[in-house]
């Protein structure tokens, strides 16, 4: 689960991390009235959406009068801002985070993750601050520093000394960097976070570490002890059919292929992913009905995959062992018979009561292609959407 910019500042400020002042507003006479209650000369104007580069966009507005607070907001609010994130239909913007000016020195980037071939939660910093650090780490990888952080000891001060002399860091900045860092730790491992980025992470004129922007993402699994972070979900940013499919303990992401997949058991899915873009096909999502998932359940994931206006075909691979087989074929009949069913579909049932599942869709007078294995599914998916082309 994500959350908005204004949002993430406000719970990292909980952990003791350095943000400036702000405040969120949801029209141009609010945001002048929060631009007003913070004082200054200088304020910040930033579209909140669920989405990095924003700045490159319009969404991030540099302004010095209540009038030009007035003018951005005005600009910003209702608008549709397309980043390289978004993708070219954008996110409707409907607040805007009103903040106070910054004398920035210098940019760096600091982020916190979960480092799956080690198990660590590691340190990301770099210099190259305010910048794509995807692009940094592919032109320039030697300005990216990694330092893993063992769970059984957490933050020691040596991982803020080795992250301050990396960022080029020195005198009462070292301290700043442990208590940066150790807030930014806690705010991870406190709140299961899965994500904390800090780009940029600036010093300002006076020497101090600020967090001038800030991104956490959520483990989903991790949300039923965090009433509170749950209760801060922007659905309207989410995508629609991942919202469904979420309601119903389906997991689901939508890609850009052509071949829906529905499968159960999410290693058999990247499996079947990779095995249609082996036979030159593209998947169109990932789908895990899970190992229980009951005949309704799987009426919902097949209307979702054919939500999807690019499914020009589906595959469904079912390996039966806590899910049967039977089951899975009732859910697709009962599904094709409420939706138009008009796209090729490719069924490879096996395991758990795989006979009667099978027996199922022979009788329900669909047009069904049945496969042995998984590579004659994938090839025979490919196939039927190259011939109706």
């Amino acid at each position: 689960m994500n959350v908005h910019e204004y949002q993430a500042k406000t719970l990292l400020g909980e952990f003791g991390v350095s943000v400036p002042r702000g405040r969120v507003a949801f029209t141009p006479s609010e945001a002048v009235e929060a631009a007003q209650e913070l004082g200054g000369s200088v304020w910040v104007v930033k579209a909140q959406i669920h989405a990095g580069g924003r700045g490159k966009g319009g969404g991030v507005k540099v302004v010095s009068s209540h009038d030009e607070v007035m003018a951005a907001a005005e600009k910003m609010l209702g608008m549709t801002l397309v980043t390289h994130q978004t993708g070219p239909q954008g996110k409707h913007v409907k607040c805007v985070y009103i903040e106070e000016g910054c004398d920035i020195a210098r940019e760096l980037y600091l982020s916190l993750l979960l480092d799956r071939a080690t198990g660590f939660v590691t340190i990301i910093a770099s210099t190259e601050g305010g910048m794509d650090i995807e692009e940094v780490a592919s032109t320039t990888p030697e300005r990216i520093r990694k330092v893993p952080i063992d769970p059984a000891t957490g933050v020691q001060p040596y991982h803020a000394r080795k992250l301050a002399f990396g960022l080029g860091l020195e005198g009462p900045q070292i301290r700043s960097a442990m208590k940066f860092l150790q807030g930014m730790y806690r705010a991870f491992t406190d709140l299961d976070a899965s994500l904390v980025e800090i780009n940029p992470l600036v010093v300002t004129g006076e020497g101090e570490l600020v967090a001038l922007d800030a991104k956490m993402n959520f483990d989903d699994n991790g949300l039923f002890r965090h009433k509170d972070i749950t209760g801060l979900r922007d659905e309207s940013e989410e995508d629609p059919a991942e919202l469904e499919a979420s309601r119903h303990d389906l997991n689901y992401i939508r890609l850009d292929g052509s071949i829906g997949c529905m499968v159960n058991g999410a290693g058999l899915a990247m499996a079947t992913m990779d095995i249609i873009k082996l036979y030159g096909g593209e998947p169109a999502n990932f789908l895990d009905v899970g190992g229980g998932a009951t005949a309704e359940r799987v009426t919902t994931a097949f209307k979702i995959i054919l939500s999807d206006p690019n499914v020009k075909g589906i595959l469904v691979n079912i390996f039966g062992g806590i899910m049967r087989c039977d089951v899975i074929a009732t859910g697709i009949v009962e599904a094709a018979k409420e939706v138009d069913l008009n796209v090729p579909l490719v069924i490879r049932l096996e395991g758990t009561n795989v006979d009667l599942g099978k027996a199922i869709l022979n009788e329900s007078g669909l047009d069904i292609v049945s496969a042995d294995d998984l590579a004659d599914a994938a090839e025979k998916v490919v196939r039927a959407l190259q011939e109706v082309a």
